[in-house]
């Protein structure tokens, strides 16, 4: 019999432990319990570097553990690379399933909610997660979503589903958007997009691109009224929306200054 390997992931400690205890009863189920948010990813690191790894973790979608405190640089311990957290994040369990998918691609998460959320879990299924289930269902219902993930399959509440599907499509609507708007800009204008989007200001985005302040000034003006916003964070929010990553921050080759 193929054993399935469950970690849970909740800082109400009472909870976590009644809920392993339920499923160890399980002859098929093995479960470990953590704490907190780097309290998980400890654990399938050493489970990864063991041979041992996880198949599917249960993830507290209000965790308090503040997953920005996580070092997250590097590969993870089994050499697959690792994500950082995103920055200004929410510190709860679907900010924690988004940096699992790129640290331990192989692990399907499921996240635990308190109450229905149509808006969080859409944004739990962009973040990778394969199902969002009510701490209140019971113990079968739970078995049956963990079995169904490995299979590759998607579990939602039935009540969720017009409100999922509604923000999904919304998303992918501004995230079209976001794209066409990105497309206007000239290759400079992106250069300089992708060095905001790193968190660089004018000066340092100047001396990167060995532009003067001026000219850098100028292209961030064309690249705020070419997107439609009035704000450093609201062009950056936008660029990510479109798939705009950060600019590699290692030294440029100097260039011709337009």
């Amino acid at each position: 019999m193929q054993r399935i390997r469950v970690l849970v992931v909740d800082d109400h400690r009472i909870f976590a432990e009644s809920l392993a205890a339920a499923l160890a009863a399980e002859a098929d189920v093995d479960v470990t319990a953590a704490g907190s948010a780097p309290a998980a990813l400890r654990t399938l690191d050493r489970a990864a570097a063991d041979g041992r790894r996880f198949d599917v973790l249960l993830a507290d979608a209000d965790l308090a553990a503040p997953l920005l405190a996580v070092p997250a640089q590097g590969p993870a311990r089994d050499g697959t690379p690792r994500d950082s957290p995103p920055r200004g994040g929410p510190p709860d369990g679907i900010a924690l399933v988004a940096v699992l998918r790129g640290s331990h691609p192989y692990l399907r998460t499921v996240v635990l909610a308190d109450r229905d959320d149509p808006r969080r879990a859409a944004a739990a299924l962009q973040a990778g997660a394969s199902g969002w289930v009510a701490k209140d269902s019971s113990l079968s219902r739970l078995l049956a979503v963990i079995r169904g993930v490995l299979r590759d399959e998607t579990h939602l509440p039935p009540a969720l589903l017009t409100g999922v599907l509604r923000e999904l499509t919304a998303a992918r609507r501004h995230r079209t958007e976001s794209e066409r708007l990105v497309e206007s800009l000239t290759p400079r204008e992106r250069e300089v997009l992708r060095c905001m989007v790193a968190g660089l200001g004018r000066k340092a985005v100047a001396e990167r691109l060995f532009l003067s302040p001026h000219t850098v000034r100028t292209h961030m003006q064309n690249v705020l009224g070419k997107l439609g916003v009035h704000s450093t964070l609201a062009a950056v929010a936008l660029a990510r929306r479109a798939g705009v990553g950060p600019a590699d921050l290692e030294p440029a080759t100097a260039g011709v200054s337009d």
